[in-house]
């Protein structure tokens, strides 16, 4: 283990920038209520902020393969982290919701290219075998999502602008390294057609298991992106304000569960169990986390509880379902990871959109409720699918092949 930190400095200057890139991603979550009330805006507005992420991250995420196979790995990290830094930095400026929800567009975008890039140039650019280097970029992956909300809550505390101002100062230190370490020679991965990932679901298997996917990433941002809401009423209900950093912490204990879970938790289950049950098991335990959140708000103990047992589930769920992705094709896996990632973030940006008017119009449960029905969806889908699953049995992947899948299941 210790052989994975003694890297060159270009793959720690990857790794750096991943994990920044990570923190990203949660990063939003604890100032969604402080946006609302500052800019006076309403949930459903400040949802949006996740929503336009996620879109533009789902409609990029399918053509990112071909772009790094023209562009070339390190050109294609330093074009992603400049957006990011660009995109994050106006945010930090933005007046208005409507514009912070437009400039999160771009900001997903660079964030798209980055993180589907990271790990082959993390696993190029590394000493030796690559398997040192693969469990430095999960250590990062880890460290990115369980910090980015409490980083988020830390500078939230402050003002709403600032984990836009950090991220893109920290983004900044991070282009300015890889563009001094990683060497210009980096090898162009191998190439991509445009319509690879959109021709990929012609293969049945991947169309089932794309599905299931977009209900199941409804639920995930049901719980990530609403839950702050019902998070502060339920303090508020107690005589007690949250605040960011209240709700950074509650997230921190939610990413950390994903990150242990999805790196440590997910490989011994579906080696014992196979994906497939894995994956039923798993769903099903979902539905009783949001059942539980719906009926339990106004109890903020409670609600802290389930969000970060939601979190443990959640782990397991994303890297097994992306493991079977892998599994379940004869695509190559970099074409199957792109489309399946692509088409998973709408279901996200489908629910970060809905939840609140949904809230508004029926009460503050419904979402999880509706969350909950989305989950029962998903496993109908893979079960009445499951013929086209034959090719799927336990996970065999390599140390590299594990830890893509790891990272497509995180990147939300």
């Amino acid at each position: 283990m210790a052989a994975a930190f003694h890297q060159p400095r270009s793959v720690w200057a990857i790794a750096f920038a991943a994990t920044v890139s990570f923190m990203g991603i949660g990063l939003v979550d604890p100032i969604l209520p402080a946006i609302s009330e500052e800019l006076h805006a309403s949930p459903t507005q400040a949802m949006l902020l996740f929503t336009s992420y996620l879109f533009i991250t789902a409609i990029a995420m399918l053509f990112t393969s071909w772009i790094a196979s023209r562009m070339g790995t390190r050109t294609t990290l330093l074009v992603g982290l400049a957006l990011i830094i660009v995109f994050a930095g106006l945010a930090a400026a933005g007046t208005s919701v409507d514009e912070i929800i437009a400039l999160r567009g771009g900001w997903g975008l660079g964030n798209a290219l980055f993180i589907s890039t990271a790990l082959a140039a993390i696993v190029g650019a590394s000493a030796g075998s690559s398997a040192g280097a693969i469990m430095l970029y999960e250590t990062a992956l880890g460290i990115g999502m369980a910090f980015g909300p409490l980083l988020g809550g830390l500078l939230g505390s402050w003002t709403w602008r600032a984990p836009f101002a950090g991220t893109a100062v920290l983004m900044a230190l991070g282009f300015i390294a890889i563009m001094a370490l990683l060497p210009r020679s980096a090898a162009k991965p191998a190439p991509v057609e445009p319509t690879a990932a959109l021709r990929a679901f012609g293969d049945p298997a991947l169309r089932t298991l794309a599905c299931t996917a977009v209900f199941y990433n409804f639920s995930f941002f049901a719980l990530l992106a609403y839950s702050p809401f019902p998070l502060s009423a339920a303090a508020a209900a107690h005589g007690r304000e949250l605040g960011a950093m209240g709700i950074g912490w509650v997230f921190f204990g939610w990413g950390l569960g994903l990150a242990l879970t999805s790196v440590v938790g997910a490989p011994i289950l579906t080696r014992a169990l196979g994906l497939v049950r894995t994956l039923v098991a798993t769903m099903a335990g979902l539905i009783a986390v949001m059942l539980l959140m719906a009926a339990l708000q106004s109890s903020l103990a409670a609600m802290v509880v389930v969000i970060i047992a939601g979190g443990l589930l959640q782990g397991i769920m994303n890297t097994a379902l992306t493991e079977t992705v892998m599994e379940a094709t004869a695509l190559p896996r970099s074409v199957a990871s792109s489309a399946y990632s692509g088409v998973r973030f709408f279901g996200g940006a489908v629910s970060a959109a809905v939840a609140g008017p949904i809230a508004a119009a029926l009460g503050a449960p419904v979402p999880y409720l509706v969350a909950a029905l989305a989950i029962a969806v998903g496993i109908v889908i893979l079960l009445t699918g499951r013929g086209t699953l034959h090719r799927v049995t336990r996970p065999h992947l390599s140390a590299e092949e594990e830890a893509t899948a790891i990272t497509g299941g995180d990147e939300v």
